[in-house]
């Protein structure tokens, strides 16, 4: 997204309640743009918001390029570090007569004590939520100073991690101290077997300030209710208003006009209305994605509040029960049985605020062009911005979105858990309106890693630890996150983890949702694609490189062999090189330099996936969904994805597209 140069902008949701007071302006910027700082230090610098710490180093050029050669490696004493930014502002008089004056951070990463002339507002403590507070008392008329000073997650959470009474996994964390599992933030930033560690701090989302008086319009939920012979849609919108005191406004919701009396606090205006002869929304190659707006305008004393909220009509469905074969995993959309084609989607950069609507609008028009009709959100790493799903919605591509854990154990305080329930409620709420979203999935890899891969062993768990450790996800999993679910949304289905079930027996593809990893981790040839089909695959790929043009941006050309330092630490997987190199013995003749290595690695991906791919089509009922692992990359390296860094297709892009045109379930 491209945000305005001014840095820090005044975006008001709705105008004042009021006859006294005139409504302030749409926009209104602050009149000094954000510094920041190293902690301890007296040197101030121009900084980017949104943004992070280590694009503003490099704005200012007191670093080089993160992603040359190896200076990942360098750079790691910036995420160990704690960094300040600092803003002066204009209040007027005028503003201030307004009764609530709100400031928004929507995005901060992640430890953050915020204040406002020299007081304390925020300290945040977590990198997924929204931090909004009430701060008119402590505005003044002329000058004031704002100012976040970041902590070091490594350093903030050391003392948890050495004081806790066991060691836990923390996802494909591989320095010490391994904090990820103590910190609420986008796990793959302390790296993981496709991309670098990078442990980023700053304001990564937009801050914004709400003026208003008597009432505000919080939230419009909009969803379809039922959907009969497709002749009529029963709708409901509940509108949610915030009130300082009790007054009587008149609602508008479409045509229908009504009058309401707010009580100070919280208010839910519940309007169910009905569409005849409804235009439903579809996935890509099902039909149309048809989108509607809801119009609400809400009248207070003779101003009007306005909040237009788009939404399809459409039902899903997750059929996960058992059968004939075993146990069913698929989705009905609008009553319809359809094998879901797509990918796993991990964010498009590890410094986030650098992905523009443009990169966005590219990827999710390669997702459609490739004729895929799912991506999976996955759970290392953000609930992504709203533009992201607004795409989803307009391209009929159905996300099913993870919760943001993966492959790690958390702790159990009660501070923890608050956290976590906060953050699940208020991305759930964000997220509920869009059509796209198909699912909502507890965690990544944990239920399957604590079956499976000998954690209780590598730990030195003990039976009371293990119990414990367990009674503890399945609070987290199997109670709060799903109590919020059905609390905040209720009309999407919820899994408790992916996969449900592991690829280790021959009897496990008959169950549920599957990972299958015996092509790679288990090092078995694509031929076992052929054998190893479940019921619904989530996760199963094979890695590449990408293109020499891309290599060379970060790449000298001293570096252009494996076995260079530079191509040694951009392999993040334990078997990487190795793997492609005696997969492309296979099927090619053994590569003569490090040029026709890269070519072969992608026609050997493409030919992997495209056996993959044509086989759990080929497999319906008994298979009704493949999602590959991986569709991007968060930085230019090799990776299992078919589109890198830099948008560019891999060979594989081209071999899923074609595979997936063959056409659809029936």
């Amino acid at each position: 997204m491209k945000y305005l140069s001014l840095l820090f902008t005044l975006l008001v949701f709705c105008y004042s309640c009021t006859q006294k007071t005139p409504p302030p302006p749409p926009i209104f910027a602050f009149d000094t743009p954000w510094e920041f700082s190293q902690s301890g230090s007296n040197k101030w610098y121009p900084a980017t918001v949104p943004g992070v710490v280590h694009t503003d180093l490099l704005a200012n050029k007191l670093i080089e390029d993160p992603f040359w050669e190896n200076n990942e490696q360098s750079l790691q004493w910036i995420g160990q570090k704690d960094w300040q930014y600092r803003n002066t502002f204009t209040m007027t008089e005028e503003l201030l007569q307004h009764e609530n004056i709100e400031i928004i951070f929507e995005g901060l990463d992640t430890y953050a004590e915020v204040k406002l002339n020299d007081t304390t507002i925020i300290q945040a403590n977590n990198m997924f939520r929204e931090w909004r507070i009430d701060v008119k008392k402590l505005l003044r008329v002329g000058k004031n100073h704002l100012t976040v000073h970041f902590r070091s997650p490594i350093s903030y959470n050391r003392e948890q991690y050495e004081k806790y009474p066991y060691k836990l996994p923390s996802g494909s964390e591989t320095k010490e101290p391994r904090v990820g599992s103590f910190t609420r933030k986008a796990a793959y930033h302390f790296g993981w077997d496709w991309g670098p560690r990078f442990v980023t701090m700053g304001i990564w989302r937009p801050v914004k300030v709400h003026i208003w008086n008597t009432a505000k319009i919080t939230n419009v939920h909009c969803y379809t209710q039922s959907i009969k012979n497709t002749k009529e849609a029963q709708m409901m919108a509940k509108v949610s208003v915030q009130a300082s005191k009790a007054a009587q406004v008149k609602m508008t919701l479409n045509d229908s006009t009504f009058t309401y009396d707010l009580k100070k606090g919280e208010n839910i205006i519940t309007y169910p209305f009905t569409v005849k002869n409804p235009q439903l929304w579809w996935c890509n190659g099902q039909g149309k994605p048809h989108l509607y707006t809801l119009k609400v305008a809400m009248d207070c004393d003779g101003q009007i509040i306005k909040k237009d909220t788009r939404y399809g009509i459409r039902t899903i469905e997750l059929i996960n029960k058992p059968d004939s074969i075993g146990t069913a995993f698929y989705f009905k959309l609008n009553g319809k049985p359809v094998f879901m084609k797509g990918a796993n989607y991990i964010p498009q950069d590890v410094f986030l605020p650098r992905v523009s609507a443009d990169r966005y609008e590219k990827l999710i028009q390669d997702v459609k062009n490739a004729n895929m009709n799912m991506i999976r959100v996955w759970g290392g790493g953000i609930y992504e911005q709203d533009l992201f799903y607004d795409l989803c919605d307009k391209n009929g591509i159905l996300v099913w979105q993870d919760f943001m854990f993966a492959g790690s154990l958390y702790p159990d305080n009660a501070d923890f858990v608050a956290n976590v329930k906060q953050e699940v409620k208020e991305n759930i709420v964000r997220l509920r309106n869009h059509p796209c979203i198909a699912l909502w999935c507890g965690n990544n890899e944990i239920d399957v890693a604590w079956k499976n891969w000998g954690w209780q062993k590598q730990y030195g768990y003990s039976p009371q630890d293990s119990a414990k450790i367990w009674k503890s996800y399945l609070h987290l999993f199997h109670e709060v996150i799903p109590e919020q679910v059905k609390q905040q949304d209720g009309t999407r289905s919820y899994t408790t983890t992916s996969p449900l079930s592991n690829w280790g027996t021959a009897e496990n593809f008959n169950h549920s949702s599957m990972h299958y990893w015996g092509v790679w981790h288990g090092r078995d040839t694509f031929e076992k694609f052929k054998e190893n089909v479940g019921r619904f695959m989530v996760e199963y790929g094979f890695q590449s490189f990408p293109s020499m043009e891309t290599i060379k941006k970060f790449a000298s050309d001293t570096s252009l062999s494996l076995e260079s330092t530079t191509m040694t630490n951009r392999q993040k997987s334990y078997i990487g090189n190795g793997l492609i190199t005696k997969h492309i013995k296979q099927y090619y003749p053994a590569p003569k330099s490090f040029e026709e290595f890269v070519e072969l690695s992608q026609k050997t991906q493409a030919k992997g996936m495209q056996m993959a791919i044509r086989e759990h089509m080929n497999r319906q009922p008994h298979c009704m969904g493949t999602l590959f692992w991986q569709l991007n990359d968060c930085w230019p390296g090799p990776s299992w994805s078919v589109i890198d860094y830099y948008g560019k297709h891999k060979l594989g892009y081209e071999a899923v597209k074609e595979e997936f045109g063959k056409g659809n379930a029936q």
